[in-house]
Order: C-alpha cells, then structure tokens, then sequence
C-alpha cells in the first residue's frame, strides 16, 4: 500500500525522497533500556533495521517501474549507494525516489533527526511527517475526543502550547532553517499524493 501511495506521489512531478524508520524490526532505544545491550550498538541495530525497511520500499517501488536509489548513512555498499548530498540531489534531479536510510550513521539520533538533516541537506521545500493521525491537536484526541485540531501553527506556538511533534532536535533544525512540517494520515489513499499536490490535510507547522 506505503509503495503505491509514493509511487502515485511521485508522479505528480515534486521531487520526493524518503526516510525510512526501522520500529517494525527493532527500536534502538527500546532495545537499550532493557539494559542488556548499550545504546550505542542497539542504535546501530535500529539502523540496520532502516535498511531492511529500505531495501523492501525500493523494489517494490521499482515493480511499480518507479526508478528508485536508496542512499544509506552506513556503509553498505552491497545493497545501497553511500549517502552523499550531491548523488542524492542529482538523484530528485532525474525523476528518481530517493531512499534515505540507516538514519543519521550516528547512535543517538532518532529518525525524526535524519529527516530533519536530509531535508535540510537537500534544500527541501517541505518536510512531511506521514504518521497515524491527521494532524497535530491541542491535546490527545484518544483521551481528549473534543481537543481541537490544528490547520497551522508556527513554530513559536507550538512551543508555547509544548506540542510535540517531533524530538526537539529535529523540530529546530526545522525552525532554524524554515523548513515547513506538514503532519497528516498516510493512511488514507491518496493523502500522500494530495500533500505533495498542495492540498490540504492534517497540520503544516510554518515558520513563524
């Protein structure tokens, strides 16, 4: 479903590349806490996950004939194109769906932080934020179900009504470099494609 909704995307024409997560095979930092392991390499785990993640969104992609290249912070050159901004760029240049994983290459950073820095490394327009609701609320609308939801916040107010919407790294390399965040359901057929379209779903967080 996640490959056609990109694929779909994708052909609207906008320059399109992805960060994959890794929490359906393993969540470093959930690995770390139970204390067996150090974070450190429990990180490196999650991101070894990332490319499992990637490697699946890529061929599936490429059978819905989407050229794709996946760009990987770690070396893994068996399976993906070392990360660099220039390849990557010229990549989104060709019509390609650009792939980032193994997250930042770094233990200690989320996937939300890999995104940021991809964003901002790539001059990207937008940052989407494809999650499981549609968009950011005042408060959590499963226990609060009349908590009103947010068309648009900047940055500033979403501080001061301490929203989190991302890891606090990531949401001010967004800030500092005016990078607009837009949360929305990826669930919902055709949200994905709509977005990058300009239409208006969930939240667009702008800059203040």
């Amino acid at each position: 479903m996640i490959s056609r909704e990109i694929s779909a995307a994708a052909k609207v024409g906008t320059q399109l590349a992805v960060v994959v997560g890794g929490g359906n095979i393993i969540r470093g930092a959930a690995l770390a806490k139970q204390g067996r392991i150090d974070q450190a390499i429990a990180d490196y785990m999650g991101m070894l996950g990332t490319a499992i993640n990637g490697l699946a969104l890529k061929e599936t992609l490429e059978i819905l004939d989407h050229p794709t290249r996946m760009l990987s912070a770690l070396n893994l050159t068996s399976v993906a194109e070392t990360f660099i901004r220039g390849r990557a760029i010229r990549h989104l240049e060709k019509g390609r769906v650009v792939i980032f994983a193994a997250g930042t290459g770094n233990p200690f950073f989320t996937t939300d932080s890999a995104a940021a820095l991809r964003a901002t490394e790539i001059n990207a327009d937008a940052m989407l934020k494809a999650t499981k609701v549609d968009g950011i609320y005042e408060e959590d609308p499963v226990h609060h179900p009349t908590a009103k939801r947010f068309e648009t916040i900047t940055f500033k107010d979403a501080i001061a009504h301490n929203l989190k919407i991302m890891d606090l790294t990531a949401f001010d390399m967004c800030r500092k470099h005016r990078i607009p965040i837009i949360v929305f359901n990826m669930k919902q057929p055709g949200h994905i494609a709509d977005v990058v379209r300009g239409v208006s779903h969930g939240t667009k967080v702008i800059p203040d």
